[in-house]
């Protein structure tokens, strides 16, 4: 298939584009500006930051899209604004809704004008909310975003289940949580840099559950969603099958690397008040507090299943991280 990718130089692009190519897809990278990056082999079209993108004039838009849309069968929209802590959620929703909501619905009417066959977007389990108490989060949930990034995720869902495509475009909404892997960014990459320095964290009495989601589970997801009959017009949430406690991670996290995890069990209700102190009740709230995942539909529905296992995963990580490190010396 040809398939049309945003977001094609980020941490799960890049791995969803040479999984891609392995499968002989063709691929089109909608990029920021022109990239060396990417595979040659991959056309490359600028369309510039997302929030210029939904500002954009729609005839402007549609010029620069119209010929890559339409040599297109599947778009696969990764890009987006992330979610960065400390954001002030009255003066960022605006920006975040730019990007995540009003550029992605601009792309879909586009991809439908355009006769694309299937519109892959990549929400976020905050969609459900930002944990669990009782049962883990399914499809069925009411959405309740609590963040300025899942409410704008929320909105591009509304946005885009709401609406009667011209070309009866079909849509597919993927809800992950936590992606791990290769190049991690953010608090995953924070947790595997202080593990690997040996410092001591004060995890050890954490047991709480959270779901996460290997890069190549997601990215093979993805790929089974470009043409599986039963996925269009579905949304999923989905994750590996095992949850785990932040201690029992970063024993994970450790072991792969072929070290002993150094935890120290402070009591949590103090780490929590702590952080309720320093403003950081969101951070507290992503590393203490319950959060998994029911994958049951994917699997019931289209027969998928992990390819690989979060020890499979983190090994993979840690020798990448060690080739990284031997080719700089």
């Amino acid at each position: 298939m040809k398939v049309f990718v945003t977001g094609a130089t980020g941490f799960v692009g890049k791995a969803l584009i040479d999984s891609l190519l392995a499968d002989k897809h063709i691929v089109i990278a909608a990029v920021r500006k022109l990239t060396k990056q990417l595979p040659t082999v991959v056309t490359q079209v600028v369309i510039g930051d997302l929030s210029e993108f939904a500002e954009a004039d729609e005839n402007e838009s549609e010029t620069k899209l119209a010929a890559f849309l339409s040599a297109s069968d599947v778009i696969v929209h990764l890009a987006g604004r992330a979610h960065i802590i400390g954001d002030d959620p009255i003066n960022n929703q605006s920006l975040f809704d730019a990007v995540n909501a009003s550029a992605t619905f601009k792309l879909a009417k586009l991809a439908s004008k355009y006769n694309v066959r299937r519109f892959v977007f990549l929400s976020s389990i905050g969609v459900n909310g930002n944990q669990t108490s009782q049962k883990s989060f399914t499809e069925q949930d009411t959405p309740n975003p609590q963040e300025p990034y899942a409410v704008s995720k929320w909105r591009s869902e509304q946005l885009i289940t709401n609406h009667q495509f011209s070309n009866q475009m079909e849509w597919v909404i993927i809800r992950p949580p936590l992606v791990y892997g290769p190049d991690a960014p953010g608090n995953f990459a924070s947790l595997l840099k202080w593990t690997k320095k040996g410092v001591p964290l004060p995890f050890g009495a954490v047991h709480n559950k959270r779901s996460m989601i290997a890069l190549d589970n997601l990215t093979d997801f993805i790929i089974l969603c470009l043409d599986a009959p039963a996925a269009g017009n579905q949304t999923f949430v989905i994750a590996d099958d095992e949850s785990v406690s932040m201690s029992e991670l970063l024993k994970k996290v450790a072991a792969a690397q072929g070290m002993s995890a150094k935890l120290i069990p402070v009591p949590v209700g103090l780490m929590k008040n702590t952080a309720k102190l320093l403003g950081k009740s969101a951070l507290a709230t992503r590393l203490f507090a319950d959060l998994q995942v029911d994958n049951r539909k994917a699997r019931h529905l289209l027969g998928w299943k992990p390819v690989t296992t979060m020890d499979q995963q983190l090994k993979k990580m840690a020798e990448s991280d060690k080739n990284k490190r031997f080719n700089r010396k």
